[in-house]
């Protein structure tokens, strides 16, 4: 399998703003977000710096997993607008310079899909093999699959990624089990065909001006499939089609995996997060995921007050994935997003985020800021909405000001997709608009920081300074060309110290961010101080 990675320029320097279409900006007053309302707000994106969109799933669907569950891969959800409006999306943003990724969804579709419907028929037609189905709607059991019973009139039972409703596509198994002739392997025509509609989709929208691509559950696609070597195949072979007639359309994949989803499957990107990554659980939410990967009761985060947080849970596993990846694509590391709960600035102050917010602008490979962050949104505990669940309460609507429905829609309270935050003090974009000491316009300085310094964007090489189990400051160096930029991190409620090597910088060129005169010469070596909840960026040489 070959296994280079072109990559698109733009990717070099983007700093992505995730957006939940339901509850971005309502423009018709019905109670839900929609494309005209993101195209009203694409000045305010640009605002912050951030020059890419990863647009959460705006097809048509029943909504049963919030869009995540596609009944038309070529049309525009009413809901949201059509698909002219998408087209105006596109264009509209490029004016402004900014790109647009659509979310993906081809490892399994809504039991609305005509595709499926056709597919439940008894009789054999042109979808029969689009999804999977075993061959006995009597067996109860497939081990290692989730299976509904008794949904069709054909004589079996469809597989299912992930709710009920959202039956598997048949994309073949890498190894299929002899004893059961319903698993296809991938040469299948059935699975040949999934595979080129995926193909066709793509190529929908990106004719129509989207820029690329994040795909939702990317490692689900081929079963059977130990390492997911198939899948990456299959991932491989898209890779190499948008290389060379789409070139500067970008893949991003829900995969957490880097190593796999870059290295084999040719992503340009791969996300960590809470469902695979230890380590990024560690970093923000450790004390929020007990029954999770990372959990732990009795653990802190590293970005918290109190200093007992430990950067080696995300740092070894980070430089593993960096390591290999190096020079195939990036990892992004989001503020959160959409599946995440709670949001990051539960139980923390301006500060405290700024200090995340630093690291995040710092680090290698790709920054999201889930939409409202910026402002320090916070988490609401609310009833599932469109099968959200405990997800619920991060998706609520971005608060604008503190007019009526804090400025997201001019519809009845009643009327909302979802209940906006009413509590005194909620953050508001209004509220801190001219404050310069606000969390958002902290963020629109950290976001011009790493825009205006190569060494601080996605391939800027990363060197760790000093980094030690359970100790602070976290230090590391960003490097592209002749630019060096040293950044230390200290994210507790008290100051730190530590020495750093003589031999490494001679002089401190610029202090580009945070405390001043944090480094002092002392003979051969520097003296590091850090201020409580802190950090720094320095120019260095």
């Amino acid at each position: 399998m070959n296994t280079s990675t072109s990559k698109p320029a733009w990717l070099e320097n983007a700093v992505f703003y995730e957006i939940y279409p339901q509850s971005f900006f309502d423009s018709n007053g019905d109670g839900i977000g929609d494309l005209p309302g993101i195209i009203a707000k694409l000045d305010y994106v640009k605002s912050l710096g951030c020059n890419a969109i990863w647009l959460n799933p705006c097809f048509v669907s029943p909504f049963y997993d919030a869009g995540y569950d596609v009944a038309d891969y070529y049309k525009i959800a009413p809901r949201y607008g059509t698909n002219e409006d998408a087209r105006r999306l596109f264009e509209e943003a490029h004016r402004r310079g900014m790109r647009v990724l659509l979310d993906l969804v081809v490892g399994h579709t809504s039991i609305e899909h005509p595709w499926f419907k056709e597919s439940c028929k008894a009789e054999r037609n042109e979808y029969t093999d689009w999804y999977i189905w075993n061959d006995d709607p009597w067996r109860w059991d497939e081990p290692g699959f989730h299976v509904v019973h008794g949904y069709a009139d054909r004589h079996g039972n469809p597989l299912t990624n992930f709710f009920y409703s959202q039956p598997a596509l048949n994309f073949g198994f890498a190894h299929p089990d002899p004893r059961k002739p319903w698993q296809q392997p991938v040469t299948a025509p059935g699975p040949q065909r999934v595979r080129q509609e995926v193909k066709n989709i793509m190529r929908f929208w990106l004719e129509m001006g989207a820029d690329g691509f994040r795909v939702d559950m990317a490692g689900s696609l081929v079963k059977n499939d130990p390492g997911q070597v198939e899948t990456a195949r299959f991932w491989r072979w898209i890779h190499d089609w948008l290389s060379a007639e789409f070139p500067e359309a970008a893949m991003v994949s829900e995969w957490s995996n880097p190593e796999v989803a870059i290295g084999l499957g040719g992503y340009h990107m791969d996300f960590l997060l809470h469902f695979a990554s230890r380590g990024y659980t560690s970093l923000m939410r450790k004390q929020y995921a007990k029954g999770r990967p990372g959990g732990d009761p009795y653990g802190f985060a590293f970005f918290d007050k109190s200093g007992h947080g430990n950067i080696m849970e995300f740092l070894d596993e980070y430089l593993y994935h960096y390591n290999k990846i190096a020079g195939k694509g990036y990892i992004a590391i989001p503020t959160g997003n959409h599946d995440i709960n709670p949001r990051i600035a539960i139980n923390r102050d301006w500060d405290d985020l700024e200090v995340i917010y630093l690291f995040l602008m710092t680090m290698p490979g790709t920054p999201y800021i889930y939409y409202g962050d910026e402002i320090g949104m916070q988490t609401l505990n609310l009833p599932s909405k469109e099968g959200g669940y405990e997800r619920t309460g991060s998706r609520t609507p971005m608060q604008w000001s503190d007019e009526a429905n804090a400025g997201f829609s001019t519809a009845p309270r009643e009327h909302l997709y979802l209940p906006v935050d009413e509590r005194p003090g909620r953050p508001t974009v209004a509220a801190q608009e001219n404050d310069p000491n606000s969390l958002l316009n902290r963020v629109r300085r950290l976001i011009a920081l790493r825009q205006s310094h190569p060494a601080l964007q996605a391939s800027g090489a990363f060197e760790v300074v000093y980094a030690e189990a359970g100790k602070l400051p976290f230090v590391y160096q960003r490097k592209q060309g002749d630019e060096t930029v040293l950044v230390a991190i200290n994210p507790a409620a008290y100051s730190v110290e530590v020495n750093l090597d003589g031999k490494r910088f001679s002089q401190v060129v610029k202090e580009l961010y945070g405390a001043k005169n944090a480094l002092t010469r002392e003979g051969d070596g520097w003296i590091l101080h850090l201020p409580p909840v802190s950090g720094i960026a320095y120019q260095i040489a």
